[in-house]
């Protein structure tokens, strides 16, 4: 893998480890989609797209990214990364939040993907429960388990790939309870 590949995917490495709440210590059950799920508004987001930190009062909050333009070429990885603080800033207040998204890295839009996944994370402060779950793995372009996505992780993120290999590409877990959330 040469510098910009590795450059790339530790980008996206670094947004998703983020994006997943640290797993409780007595490990985490099967993932579950959240319960709030059927009170959601889904508000979708364009590549690159930072959500406005005032417009979206919604709690549950329910969002969906499409992080498909990870790319050198074009400055897309540049406008990934100028957006990810803003993604990160309209979940923390809230009670209830579900995010999916869509990841593609690649150096230039002719090349095929270096990887590809589809995610999906929530958490209930109200409940104290959380849910993460990764799928679709496509390495350079091929399908691929969950397995060889941690493989290829590690190159980049040792903690996320640790995190995979000890539960998997899924999990429902613990988030710190806040009593000022409904349960």
């Amino acid at each position: 893998m040469n510098r910009a590949h590795q450059t790339l995917l530790a980008a996206a490495t670094i947004s998703l480890l983020a994006a997943v709440p640290a797993v409780a210590a007595s490990g985490p059950g099967p993932y579950v989609p959240p319960p709030f799920a059927g009170q959601c508004i889904v508000h979708h987001f364009r590549e690159a797209q930072a959500p406005s930190l005032t417009a979206y009062p919604d709690d549950p909050l329910c969002v969906e990214y499409q992080k498909r333009d990870i790319t050198a070429d074009n400055g897309g990885a540049v406008r990934f990364a100028a957006a990810e603080p803003s993604r990160f800033a309209i979940a923390l207040p809230k009670c209830r939040y579900w995010q999916q998204d869509h990841w593609r890295v690649q150096v230039d839009r002719s090349d095929q993907h270096l990887v590809q996944w589809d995610g999906s994370y929530w958490f209930d402060k109200g409940s104290g429960r959380a849910g993460a779950i990764l799928r679709h793995f496509r390495i350079d372009g091929q399908h691929a388990s969950s397995e060889q996505a941690e493989q290829l992780i590690a190159t980049a993120s040792p903690t996320l790939a640790e995190i995979m290999r000890s539960y998997g590409s899924s999990a429902d877990f613990g988030v710190p309870f806040d009593p000022r959330c409904p349960s």
